[in-house]
């Protein structure tokens, strides 16, 4: 814990990438076997696990955990959901949250910010399909979109969604439905009293905070789960807007709830939690997800790694650079390399397609070492254990690599 002062802390840059992936969970390598605590210990750590479906190798949340604890249990995350230790919504993308976070996006539900309130205008504009679907869940119990058959589909901004959907998601959206658990990662919609039974908003919502008490609360995860802040990074953690967000950054540092800090090479001011591991070197090699919260800024992984990443899944093939779903590579404190990974269940083989080395970057033999047994990690906790690389750049490192694969097989 850091103590209350006035004084800036002036940080290198390897000084703010250590805290920050010891804020992260991810500065060591896990000193023993994970467990199923550790799982809710890691989504309260970052404040927020990153919902995604794209399931090249492992869905975006159970590889960011994997990241984290190693070999674990994925039905731990499903239990955690299921049971209520963490719920889904909207935050810095869709994401998985902590159940004490509830009333920060209770207020949310009810006053739509963001954007929101076309889900309310659809709504209104269909309340007797959203009766329906209401209805039938209060009836039978939590609903898959599956579960409401139709062959209609519609146009417009809610992406070609039947009518059905669309009312699922809207009534999500405003707090009406929450998410139950997943089934085969499909979310079953039910009624808000039912997953949340003993929540009360209050007579005219006095048990919500109100937004700017959100929102400063929201500031001060933000720069927990990052351990260092620059003060332009901050709004993007929760998607805030940006205006206001530098008054509330000195507002905490007013409070001694966060300390003031510059980092060097970047002009204006950071802020430091209280909670800062400013000791913890960072040794740990892992791949992590293109939607893990040490990436998921592009500007801060610019500022900080100096690794410029773009998620290529919407680009075209033929002007793809590194891949469909490219993992970052991190290695002892830096963004070293990407890798664009397939996993083919059927037959147990984790292929890596191509493995690029950052402008720079040495292929050295402890990044051999340490990469050749995440990799097989990896393929090992994703069912995959047979690893073929493909392209490897530098060739040595391809050979080293090899040699390492060959050794732990």
């Amino acid at each position: 814990m850091i103590k209350r002062s006035a004084q800036p802390v002036t940080l290198a840059q390897g000084e703010a990438r250590n805290i920050l992936l010891a804020a992260q969970g991810l500065a060591q390598p896990p000193r023993r076997a994970a467990r199923r605590r550790d799982v809710l210990a890691a989504i309260r750590r970052m404040a927020a696990l990153q919902v995604d479906t794209i399931n090249v190798i492992a869905r975006s949340p159970y590889l960011v955990l994997w990241s984290r604890l190693g070999d674990y249990d994925p039905a731990w995350l499903d239990g955690l959901l299921a049971e209520g230790q963490v719920f889904e919504y909207w935050a810095h993308a869709l994401c998985f949250l902590p159940r004490e976070d509830y009333p920060l996006y209770r207020r949310a539900m009810l006053d739509s910010p963001r954007g929101w309130n076309d889900a309310r205008d659809w709504l209104s504009d269909h309340h007797e399909l959203a009766a329906h679907v209401l209805g039938r869940i209060r009836r039978e119990g939590g609903r898959r979109s599956a579960d409401f058959e139709t062959e209609q589909k519609r146009s417009g901004q809610w992406w070609h969604w039947k009518d059905e959907k669309t009312a699922l998601e809207c009534l999500f959206i405003t707090g009406e439905l929450m998410i139950a658990r997943r089934q085969a990662f499909q979310r079953v919609y039910d009624l808000r009293e039912r997953v949340r039974p003993d929540w009360e908003d209050g007579p005219e919502a006095a048990n919500v905070p109100d937004c700017e008490t959100v929102r400063l609360a929201q500031t001060l995860r933000a720069v927990e789960a990052l351990g260092v802040a620059h003060a332009s990074w901050v709004p993007d953690y929760f998607r805030h807007p940006k205006t206001g967000s530098a008054q509330r950054l000195e507002a905490l540092a007013a409070e001694g709830l966060v300390r003031r800090a510059q980092i060097e090479g970047l002009p204006g001011p950071a802020y430091l939690s209280r909670r800062a591991d400013l000791k913890t070197p960072a040794t740990t090699t892992t791949l992590l997800s293109p939607f893990d919260p040490v990436v998921w800024d592009r500007q801060r992984a610019r500022e900080l790694f100096n690794f410029d990443y773009t998620i290529e899944v919407y680009t075209p093939a033929a002007k793809r650079r590194f891949g469909y779903f490219t993992l970052p590579i991190l290695h002892r404190g830096a963004l070293v390399a990407r890798l664009d990974p397939k996993a083919h269940r059927a037959q147990g083989v984790f292929e890596a397609r191509s493995l690029a080395l950052e402008p720079g970057v040495k292929a050295t033999e402890t990044l051999a070492v340490e990469l050749a047994a995440a990799l097989h990690g990896l393929a090992a906790w994703h069912g995959t254990p047979e690893v073929r690389l493909g392209r490897v750049t530098p060739a040595r490192l391809g050979r080293d690599l090899r040699a390492g694969l060959k050794a732990l097989a």
